[in-house]
């Protein structure tokens, strides 16, 4: 199947062609018709796949044959989690519309407002931004939803781990109610399905590939290693394995500046990219990373999704995630588009159980490789994940219990009969015979009861001397226990 094949335009194919794209994703061949339709979508598929480029392509597409934007206002709406993930997008909206009479903007946080305010002046016919900012610039009048034909929210579950669940529904209730719907990530997990029922309608899901796995283009195994030399591991790697382009993830901001200096006094180019940057530190780091000018970037879970460096040859665990899934998203940095990659995870003994996790969540037993003059004082223990196949369970055979006389085989009985009490023989009567002759019958064998006395209604009350007797509604009410003067009578005054 060709881009040709799927309905889209032939500026928009000259485009593509440039990039040196020939044939279609998986998912672009699922989504691209679908968003053509003008249906909702629902798509999930592993990282590096071709996502972006799925709705882009289309979205533009749609977008070409209307009326240009007007002064603040947005056709289309692209909602990321991080800037970096909203500076690719806006790359790629801005590469592929290169044909078209289109305009597009991008803005996120961490830079002047100001500059973006301007842009939007001119409107936008797509608009990539962060959620916080957006609302920032909602707030001030810059930006206006009244056009909006089409929302994206690309690494919609990321969104969600960051906390951005209210920013969205805010930014949802100033769309219009007719628009376009389309939800693309990685994963889909069980909070972003509630999230989709009330956004979506009668969506078309797709899915590409198994939940939570990893490309099989990357090879991942693990250097079992004390916590405190992880540092000097990570050096010798670098330089006995000659690795020239390596993304480090570390768990916390600190530990990414601390590893970075620690590199940079070995001689080894590196940069810390994560969340208390600027945002043009960032942006400077990342592009001195892609042209080669820095060997290594040190990243925390901030970069884990949405940066696209092509060929990235290898991605280092430098502390394992205490969330699985966010494993997979770390090493989907490398091996995308069907490239060859690299995953090596540097574990202590601490991070035993972080490591169990991933394994559970991969189906995966990751090869181990302790490096001479590394050898971890505490050991790490063996993997307990059982990857043998599942055998089919045997039928169960039918149990058969023998009559009481000892004849021939009887059905189990159910549990509501009682099988353990005694049952009481069953009265029989003569066949025609109703149940309350039956019953009179039974009577008159027995002897009848004694018939009670009527009730003589015309008796007289008990009387107690002349006084008759209280009813209970007649009784005097009890005392409070408050005492009371009696009452006087108040002869009336004399008049003059």
């Amino acid at each position: 199947m060709s881009f040709a094949s799927l309905g889209l335009s032939a500026p928009i194919l000259e485009a593509v062609a440039k990039q040196g794209y020939e044939k279609p994703s998986p998912i672009q061949e699922q989504a691209i018709p679908a968003i053509l339709a003008g249906k909702d979508v629902m798509a999930a598929a592993q990282t590096g796949t071709g996502k972006t480029a799925g709705f882009t392509l289309p979205l533009l597409e749609r977008l070409a044959n209307g009326r240009p934007a007007r002064s603040n206002h947005v056709r289309a709406l692209v909602l990321t989690p991080t800037r970096e993930l909203a500076a690719q997008v806006g790359e790629s909206v801005a590469t592929y519309s290169k044909n078209l009479r289109l305009s597009s903007a991008v803005v996120f946080g961490g830079v002047k407002v100001n500059p973006q305010m301007l842009r939007m002046r001119k409107g936008a016919d797509v608009l990539v931004a962060t959620p916080g900012r957006l609302m920032d610039l909602h707030s001030q009048n810059a930006v206006k939803f009244r056009d909006v034909e089409i929302l994206v929210l690309d690494e919609a579950d990321r969104m969600l781990d960051m906390g951005f669940i209210r920013d969205i529904r805010k930014i949802l209730a100033l769309l219009p109610k007719e628009r376009q719907n389309l939800l693309f990530s990685a994963t889909f997990s069980d909070e972003i399905r509630e999230l989709a029922k009330g956004l979506v309608s009668n969506p078309v899901e797709i899915d590409v590939n198994p939940r939570n796995q990893t490309a099989r283009t990357v090879k991942q195994w693990i250097c079992p290693v004390d916590q405190k030399k992880k540092p000097n591991l990570l050096t010798k790697l670098l330089n006995k394995r000659n690795w020239k382009q390596v993304l480090v993830f570390t768990k916390t901001k600190h530990g990414a500046n601390k590893l970075a200096t620690h590199l940079e006094s070995r001689g080894i180019s590196a940069a810390a990219i994560h969340g208390n940057k600027s945002q043009g530190a960032r942006t400077k780091a990342l592009a001195n990373f892609k042209s080669g000018d820095i060997r290594v970037l040190v990243a925390t879970d901030i970069a884990a999704r949405g940066l696209d460096i092509e060929q990235l040859p290898q991605v280092v665990n430098f502390d394992l995630p205490h969330v699985a899934e966010d494993y997979v998203h770390r090493i989907g940095r490398t091996g995308r588009a069907g490239c060859v990659g690299e995953a090596i995870s540097l574990v202590s003994a601490e991070e035993a159980k972080d490591l169990a996790a991933i394994e559970r969540l991969t189906q995966q037993v990751f090869e181990r490789e302790i490096i001479e003059g590394f050898k971890p004082t505490n050991a790490l223990p063996q993997s307990k994940l059982d990857t043998r196949p599942i055998k089919p369970k045997k039928p169960k055979k039918q149990k058969t219990f023998v009559a009481r006389d000892g004849g021939a085989t009887g059905e189990k009985r159910s549990a509501n009969n009682n099988t353990g009490a005694k049952r009481k023989p069953a009265s029989r009567r003569p066949q025609g015979q109703s149940a309350d002759a039956a019953n009179n019958e039974k009577r008159s064998e027995q002897g009848a009861r004694p018939a009670r006395k009527p009730r003589n209604t015309d008796a007289k009350p008990q009387s107690n001397g002349d006084q008759p007797r209280r009813r209970f509604n007649d009784e005097k009410p009890k005392s409070d226990g408050r005492r009371r003067s009696p009452q006087r009578s108040r002869a009336p005054k004399a008049t003059a």
